[in-house]
């Protein structure tokens, strides 16, 4: 045997020791984990011991699919969505006239209402936190339900999906909407054990939910499908008469029901093709959206790419917009009926998300999560939309609270609509500094919102406050260095000016 044959054979033989080497600690892994759920089961309250016992069945499947690492994605198997699998909401058929109620009748509008408020320095859901007139992201959604319901005698129900941190107090939230009509349902998704990023095992020692929650984690919003499905949730809705969802986060306050979305979904009218399961909004993409997930064409299916699944000699590639066209809005139509197939079938099969923390006593975990809009890839007809940017108004940081609670958009029956006096397209681009990122701060730095009708961008860093009645045009940078202040006058117009150093107004 020559020299190449030895090292080739040297080779083979090394992979496959390193394969072997990996499938006898996966092996180890899922057993440890297994005996670890045993011990922990018998710590519950016995009435809840189906409950953890489900969840603990889906969180070792993930676990599982976690350790085979089925995430992989070769890039050079990439491709864009092929033609026809990404519509153009332009070109989407209204409905007509005597349709719109039967379509809006067949449709739930679920929100994802996991979250707390703590990046914006708040406690509690983030859905209750006042972003216009006094009005909560929940007012808001409730208000545009109610406002179609009441305009077309329709039945569509709001239903939210709470975490463990969000449910107990959403609960007693929901009574103050009870002479609103718009049905509110509720059901809790499923809760995953955070795991020591060194053991893999859960950090938590009992399943004694009163005594911390801080081993556990929502089981991010790809739990979705499993959550609806054993709560009874989706087959209450289809009792009701309901064949579609429509999911959005609820801080999106562009996410509302569209006609036409729907009438793509359920319109009667003979298109030579079978209604999409599934319907995922995308829009363009801009600067600001480079790290948004992207559809994609992998395995002849569509399927959303998304940063965490990128190597990092192709992460350049995946942030330009060039190639990359579009991103998820995580507004997604899918199919009740198709739900439950893929559930009760196992074909459920999602990229997973490994999202590391580091705990307040210094403890590194891992939580694994998955997308929901990752689903994709599983449902038949899957297509994706591709909206008006309107459709796509986070609300994430204080940034984003500013644009939403300024003159630049006008608030009616809970929908939020741009001004028509505003001559730019798009919104302007808004960064503000620490001082800002707390909504107590917030709220105390502007003694009201300036006009921001002309400004195209905004950065805004150190102590700064702003008087009432300001104006602010074009590009606007106010810079207070460390130590100093700025107090920006009431009456002030600022128009693409600079500001920095210190400028203090005192009471006399």
């Amino acid at each position: 045997m020559n020299g190449k044959g030895l090292l080739r054979s040297d080779s083979m033989s090394s992979l496959t020791q390193t394969r072997k080497f990996k499938s006898l600690t996966r092996k180890d892994a899922e057993r440890a984990l297994a005996n670890e759920i045993q011990r922990l089961l018998p710590t519950c309250v016995s009435s809840d011991k189906s409950v953890f016992e489900r969840e603990f069945v889906l969180f070792q499947r993930i676990f599982k699919r976690f350790l085979s690492d089925e995430t992989h994605i070769s890039w050079d198997q990439i491709h864009p969505p092929s033609k026809g699998t990404i519509l153009i909401y332009e070109s989407l058929p209204s409905p007509d006239d005597s349709e719109i109620v039967s379509l809006l009748n067949q449709v739930a509008v679920v929100k994802l209402n996991g979250g707390l408020g703590t990046s914006m320095g708040c406690s509690g859901p983030k859905s209750l936190i006042s972003v216009r007139n006094d009005l909560t992201f929940l007012d808001l959604h409730v208000q545009q339900i109610e406002y179609l319901n009441n305009k077309y005698e329709a039945t569509i129900p709001l239903v939210l999906m709470n975490s463990f941190n969000t449910d107990e107090e959403m609960q007693r939230v929901l009574v103050k909407y009870e002479s609103v009509n718009v049905l509110i349902e509720i059901f809790q998704q499923t809760k995953h054990p955070r795991l020591n990023k060194e053991t893999l095992l859960p950090i938590i020692n009992n399943l004694d939910m009163q005594s911390g929650s801080e081993g556990w984690c929502p089981s991010g919003h790809g739990s979705i499908y499993e959550s609806i499905y054993h709560s009874g949730m989706l087959d209450k809705l289809l009792r009701a008469g309901k064949k579609y969802i429509f999911i959005s986060n609820i801080d999106n306050l562009g996410a509302t029901i569209d006609l036409n979305i729907i009438n793509l979904l359920l319109s009667k009218r003979g298109t030579g093709s079978p209604a999409p399961e599934f319907v995922m909004e995308v829009t363009d993409k801009t600067a600001a959206d480079v790290k948004g997930g992207t559809l994609v064409e992998y395995e002849q299916k569509l399927r959303l790419l998304e940063l965490a699944q990128v190597s990092k000699e192709h992460v350049d590639e995946f942030k330009s917009v060039n190639k990359f066209k579009i991103f998820n809005t995580n507004n997604l139509w899918v199919s009740l009926e198709a739900i439950k197939r893929v559930v009760e079938e196992e074909t459920l099969h999602m990229e997973i998300i490994v999202n590391p923390k580091t705990l307040e006593d210094g403890t590194n975990v891992i939580q694994l999560e998955q997308a929901a809009g990752a689903a994709i890839k599983c449902f038949e007809h899957a297509v994706g939309v591709n909206v008006p940017r309107k459709r796509f108004l986070p609300v994430k940081m204080s940034s984003d609270l500013l644009l939403v609670m300024s003159n630049l958009y006008r608030l009616r029956d809970g929908l939020l609509t741009m001004s028509d006096k505003r001559v730019f397209p798009v919104t302007p681009l808004v960064k503000l500094g620490t001082h800002f990122s707390k909504v107590k701060d917030f709220l105390k730095r502007f003694s009201n919102i300036p006009d921001i009708m002309e400004l195209h961008h905004l950065t805004v860093s150190g102590d700064v406050t702003f008087g009432k009645d300001v104006v602010l045009k074009g590009t606007v940078i106010i810079i207070a260095n460390h130590g100093d202040r700025i107090d920006i006058p009431s009456g002030s117009i600022l128009e693409n000016k600079i500001v920095s150093g210190n400028l203090r107004i005192l009471d006399h």
